[in-house]
C-alpha cells in the first residue's frame, strides 16, 4: 500500500526538480533542493491546511523558499571565499568555483545564449526572478503565480515588466560591448 506521502512524492517530484533546475541551472543542485523539499514535505505533511491553499501550491512555495535559501547559501559562500581567497596565498585553489550551466535539456549550440539569458535572470531580485520562472519558464497561469507567491495578480503583472524591462536593458547592455 502506498502512503499519502509517496503518492505526493510521485505525483510532485518531477515539478519540484524542474523548477529547482530554472532556479540553478544544474542538476544535481536541482536534485539536491528536490531532496530537502520533500523532507520538508514529509516534516511539515500534518501542518497541510488545504483551505489555505491547494497541495500544489503549498509545495511550489516550499520549492521556491528551497531555492531561494539555496541560491542566497550559494551566494554567501561566493563571497567567503572571495574573502578568504584575499588573504591566501595565490598559489591555493579558490574555495568555491562558479557555478556552471548544467541544464540536461539544452542542446550545445544553444547553451551559450541561454547560459547569458539565465545568468541575466539570474541577478534579477528574487520575485521578479520567481514571477518570471513561474509565469514564463513553468508556463504557469498569473492567477497561480499569484497564489503561490501570496501577492496580488497586479503585483505579479508589475514584477513581470520590470523583470522583463530589467532583461532588456541588460542585454542591450551586453550586446553594446
Amino acid at each position: 500500500m502506498i502512503s499519502r506521502f509517496e503518492e505526493i512524492y510521485n505525483e510532485y517530484t518531477h515539478l519540484v526538480y524542474n523548477l529547482a533546475l530554472h532556479y540553478t541551472q544544474n542538476g544535481a543542485d536541482a536534485e539536491d533542493i528536490t531532496q530537502e523539499v520533500f523532507v520538508k514535505v514529509y516534516q511539515h505533511l500534518h501542518k497541510y491546511d488545504p483551505a489555505v491553499a491547494s497541495l500544489k501550491t503549498w509545495i511550489y512555495r516550499i520549492a521556491i523558499n528551497q531555492c531561494l535559501d539555496f541560491l542566497k547559501a550559494r551566494k554567501t559562500g561566493k563571497r567567503f571565499a572571495f574573502i578568504t581567497g584575499l588573504f591566501q596565498s595565490s598559489a591555493s585553489k579558490p574555495v568555491n568555483d562558479v557555478v556552471h550551466f548544467d541544464h540536461p535539456g539544452i542542446a550545445a549550440e544553444n547553451k551559450e545564449e541561454l547560459e547569458k539569458l539565465f545568468g541575466l535572470i539570474n541577478e534579477l531580485p528574487p520575485n521578479q526572478k520567481t514571477a518570471l520562472i513561474l509565469a514564463k519558464i513553468e508556463s504557469r497561469p498569473q492567477k497561480e503565480v499569484a497564489e503561490i507567491m501570496h501577492v496580488s495578480l497586479k503585483a505579479v503583472e508589475s514584477l513581470l515588466q520590470r523583470a522583463r524591462q530589467t532583461l532588456q536593458k541588460k542585454l542591450d547592455q551586453s550586446e553594446g560591448f
